[in-house]
């Protein structure tokens, strides 16, 4: 913002504000100190010096500044001095992010298998597997670097976005003001704030012009507070009236919430739903293995008698083709692309492993102002009523007449806007006199002067009661009894009355007489629903997502949006959860009304936990919006807290996701996306599991029925060509499911475990008719020695190679695998591994990792077989489906809108206490311990510098156990009591 008109008289008001006590008591002028020695920690150090409170010229003195500011060169100095103006960001390593993608349990497997290769598969004259060895280390290294490259990308993408949303300040610099990013303010520089302007750091008024200031993001205060010269204002609260000019005291964690933030910064993060479900995977996976190679180290040793090196070779293959060792990574990847994805979309994810979560979401809380509407007051033109003869065009006119056209609050906004052409306003008139709305008169009013005829006239605005008592002309009882009939029908439809009145004034002078005031019209206005808000909730419907509003404004107000918007208008006062006894003829419980109603109106921080508490209690995963700092609590306790556009930084901070754009159409292309990026992974772990079920059974039970030994190096080729062509899976093109999605493993390794069973038959009848018969000698093919000729150990890496990864085609789709077209990544990597494949199984001829070129008769027999077993595939998958739904347990939560028995509401308390914690964002860790999970953290970081999660960090502090916040003693004395207050309110989740 430009510098404010009165910026010419900053000096002299700025002189007699430094003389002014903050208290009206004199004090000393002088400070026995020297600022040049003088610490960051003694200049907060309320023991010692109170900057809040201490009289300005004090301040000045102290902090060595003047009403013109500071000059370029004393910021610069003091910036390294106190830090820049925002909270400290927790900054990765990178070499230790990279080897974070080789520190998990399905790594370590893995590594494990490198140093048995090196350094047991050796002895009776053979050297050690070094080829062996060297494949798995670049295995590794691939998968890092593939992860590390794909996760820096994106968090570099979202760190941009999140930098074209850094608050942006005006400040005095060499006595000039111009316009700067906030984290670059220092204390002792002086800013301009103006009405919608967020206060960027901590400061004392010394020029103060009308102003009041919005503190209910910090304070839980729930009207502006008006600020005089002197006065404190906190960093993050909203100028709502005014302008002024204030003096930077505190930046950064001298901030009042930077203070609050900083007696969580040591608090943990704790482990994400994903991170639970991928150490479930993983101990599958893991555990699939250890069954067979404790199988096979007895039937190979103690029953076939194997040599020693031998039967390692054959352990090595299950520990290398068995481990999943690129699901960390793959997943990773997927999600770090469908952040960059989903931040196209104006949704920056500040939580990566919410992306999932948001694809689970079947309630969204979402609050009514400027997310459902416009948040822009609006004349609603066609239900203007008359009472006289003037044309409702004329009655705007009047009313524009009576409204500022510059520096205007909401409701001459709004007046102004509703004429065709803004001009009209001023156009033909002159104005003598303007009199501003004010708390006292409740009304405005404007004397001007009409140039077509030289008439001097007057016009008020203003709440209904105060016109009425204005108009002393034509007010019959009729009239007055239809002003209050009409007031309360737009009171009814959650409308808002404003009544206009016009006299004439025949002196022509700005203080004569008038005729009298009489009543012309009455405006009704609102907060109109955006143009897309309609459709995007039958779209969320559609989706399996119920959209409640969870509104501050009054009920009627609340009623009348939710008619609008088709969402229904079954809402009630908050107040009422707290009231158990007033449910009568409404819900038989609490927990009934909160699922059956549309939405709930005049609701404080403490309502929203309670409401998302009570939902997530019933089974539901809740998505929350918010703006504030007092939002926190609900944000982190909702399955996905939600910042929406112009949010506050706090909220930001605490919040999963950010809205760089507002309307609720972001939030629902948020959900089609995670529910994308959701199927993806899903499709992944079905594929992936699968693919470990078949190695293990297929090689096990050729070595106990065959004494089949497959080379490990051969499985080591698989399992890269493999995980370089999953990778593409990140960007494949699949359908967003119709309803919310949730990780069902018991579902996934059924799958697993039939798809795996069918691929390793298909393998071991190839194998026993190659054994048993000449079928494939008469068509051509060459007939082997024994059961571990290289050129068969070739053959069968080819057909488990190529069914193996045309799995992927299967699990993917929903219907047959034709009617869903695969990404073409997919389809050319695919290709590319099996054309690969096929050449090692035609020409290699590896002596040292016994195998030999087949030719390409065999070749083709293969492709044949593997396709004849493919086709069959689909229907696999739908007889499972089928047997799957048939005897699968309702899981589903009640549905909102319907009854709630009281069965239904202990099953899913019964059923959230065994799994539903696992997702929760509170403090996102399972209560099912998972020890594995904690290592696949790493691979999930949050991109920006909400690592400091406020919310969440806080909520990890304040527990249902009673747990309390506990305060270092020296921070407890940095807080003055109305602020540790105010901290302990909001902290704890009880503002009000």
């Amino acid at each position: 913002m430009s510098a404010p008109q009165y910026a010419e008289k900053a000096p002299a008001s700025s002189s007699s504000s430094a003389t002014h006590p903050h208290h009206g008591a004199e004090e000393a002028v002088t400070l026995n100190v020297d600022p040049n020695t003088l610490t960051v920690a003694d200049l907060y150090d309320k023991e010692k010096f109170d900057l809040e409170t201490m009289d300005n010229k004090l301040v000045f003195q102290l902090l060595q500044c003047g009403p013109e500011g500071l000059t370029q060169a004393e910021a610069e100095a003091r910036i390294h001095k106190f830090g820049p103006n925002r909270l400290p960001e927790k900054k990765i390593n990178p070499i230790l992010q990279f080897l974070s993608f080789m520190w998990n349990p399905l790594s370590w497997v893995m590594e494990a298998a490198a140093i048995v290769a090196i350094g047991l598969s050796n002895g009776q004259g053979e050297a050690p597997d070094w080829q062996d060895f060297v494949g798995i280390v670049l295995l590794l290294l691939g998968n890092s670097c593939i992860g590390y490259y794909e996760e820096r990308g994106a968090g570099k993408a979202v760190e941009a976005l999140m930098a074209a949303l850094a608050p942006q300040c005006t400040v005095k610099r060499d006595g000039k003001w111009e316009t700067m990013e906030a984290a670059n303010l220092v204390p002792g520089d002086i800013i301009c704030i103006g009405i919608g302007d967020v206060v960027p750091a901590d400061s004392r008024m010394v020029v103060a012009n009308n102003i009041k200031i919005d503190q209910a993001a910090l304070t839980g205060e729930s009207l502006p507070v008006g600020k005089d010269i002197g006065d404190e204002v906190f960093s993050g609260s909203t100028v709502k009236q005014g302008e002024a000019e204030a003096m930077v005291i505190g930046t950064g964690l001298n901030t009042f919430f930077g203070r609050a933030a900083s007696l969580v910064a040591g608090a943990n993060e704790g482990m994400g739903h994903l991170q639970q479900v991928l150490a479930k995977i993983g101990n599958f996976c893991i555990f699939s293995i250890a069954i067979f190679l404790v199988a096979e180290i007895f039937v190979m040793y103690p029953g076939f008698k194997y040599r020693y090196r031998r039967g390692m070779n054959n352990l090595l293959v299950l520990l290398i083709g068995g481990i999943p060792i690129a699901m960390p990574t793959v997943l990773s990847v997927t999600l770090a692309i469908g952040a960059k994805q989903l931040a196209e979309h104006k949704a920056i994810v500040t939580r990566i492993s919410a992306i999932e979560e948001l694809a689970g979401v079947t309630i969204l809380c979402s609050d009514k102002t400027g997310t459902l509407t416009l948040n822009e007051l609006t004349i609603k033109i066609d239900s203007i009523k008359q009472y006289s003869d003037i044309s409702a065009e004329d009655i705007l006119l009047f009313s524009a007449y009576a409204s500022r056209v510059e520096n205007q609050d909401a409701i001459d906004k709004s007046v102004v806007e509703s004429l065709h052409d803004v001009r009209l306003a001023r156009e033909g008139i002159e104005v003598l006199d303007f009199v501003p709305f004010n708390p006292v008169d409740k009304r405005t009013q404007v004397t001007y002067r009409r140039l077509a005829d030289n008439t001097v006239h007057r016009a008020s605005k203003g709440m209904s009661q105060i016109i009425q008592e204005l108009c002393t002309r034509d007010m019959t009882p009729e009239v007055e009894a239809q002003l209050h009939a009409d007031v309360d029908m737009f009171a009814q439809r959650g409308l808002r009355a404003l009544a206009v009145a016009e006299e004439s004034v025949p002196s022509g002078t700005v203080d004569g007489e008038g005729t009298g005031f009489r009543l012309i019209g009455l405006l009704p206005i609102f907060d109109p629903p955006r143009h897309d808000t309609k459709e995007t909730i039958e779209r969320a419907i559609d989706l399996g997502v119920h959209v409640k509003m969870i509104t501050g404004d009054q009920l009627a107000i609340a009623k009348e949006t939710g008619r609008d918007l088709g969402m229904g208008d079954t809402m009630y006062k908050a107040s009422i959860l707290n009231k158990p006894d007033e449910l009568a003829g409404i819900a038989d419980s609490v927990d009934e009304l909160v699922l059956r109603a549309d939405g709930f109106a005049g609701v404080y921080p403490e309502h929203k936990y309670e409401i998302v508490e009570r939902l997530q209690n019933l089974g539901h995963m809740v998505a929350m919006t918010g703006d504030g700092v007092n939002d926190a609590p609900a944000l982190a306790k909702a399955n996905v807290g939600v910042a929406v556009a112009d949010a506050s930084d706090a909220a930001r901070s605490a919040a999963d996701i950010v809205l760089t754009e507002a309307g609720l159409s972001t939030i629902i292309e948020a959900f089609i996306h995670s529910r994308i990026i959701f199927q993806r992974m899903r499709n992944y772990a079905i594929y992936t599991c699968s693919v470990t079920i078949r190695v293990v059974t297929t090689f096990s039970i050729l070595v106990f029925a065959f004494k089949f030994d497959f080379p490990p190096f051969l499985v080591l080729i698989l399992a890269i060509i493999n995980d370089g062509t999953m990778m593409t899976i990140s960007t494949d093109r699949v359908k967003p499911s119709r309803n919310p999605n949730s990780w069902n493993l018991k579902e996934i390794f059924s799958y697993a475990i039939v798809y795996g069973c069918y691929l390793t038959l298909s393998t071991l009848v190839f194998f026993v008719v190659i054994d048993k018969t000449n079928f494939f000698q008469r068509h051509g093919c060459k007939a082997f020695t024994n059961h571990n000729d290289f050129s068969l150990h070739s053959v069968i890496y080819l057909q488990v190679s190529i069914l193996s990864q045309g799995l992927i085609f299967v699990t993917r789709s929903q219907g047959f695998f034709f009617t869903e077209r695969p990404s073409t990544f997919l389809m050319l990597a695919f290709v590319i591994a099996q054309l690969v494949a096929t050449f090692i199984t035609v020409y290699a001829n590896w002596g040292f990792t016994n195998i030999s070129g087949a030719g390409w008769h065999w070749a083709g027999a293969v492709w044949i077989w593997d396709i004849v077993w493919f086709i069959p595939l689909d229907f696999v998958k739908f007889g499972m489906a089928g047997i799957i739904e048939r005897f699968a347990v309702a899981r589903s939560p009640p549905t909102p809108g319907e009854p709630v028995t009281h069965e239904q509401v202990e099953l899913a308390r019964q059923r959230t206490r065994m799994s539903m914690d696992a997702a929760q964002s509170v403090n996102r860790i399972s209560t099912i311990p998972s020890r594995g999970a904690s290592y696949y953290a790493p691979n999930l970081h949050d991109h920006v510098s909400s690592r400091r999660n406020f919310g969440s960090r806080v909520k990890q502090l304040i527990t249902k156990s009673g747990k309390n916040l506990t305060m270092d003693g020296n921070e407890l004395r940095r807080l003055q009591s109305t602020q540790a207050q105010a901290a302990s309110r909001v902290l704890g989740g009880n503002s009000n």
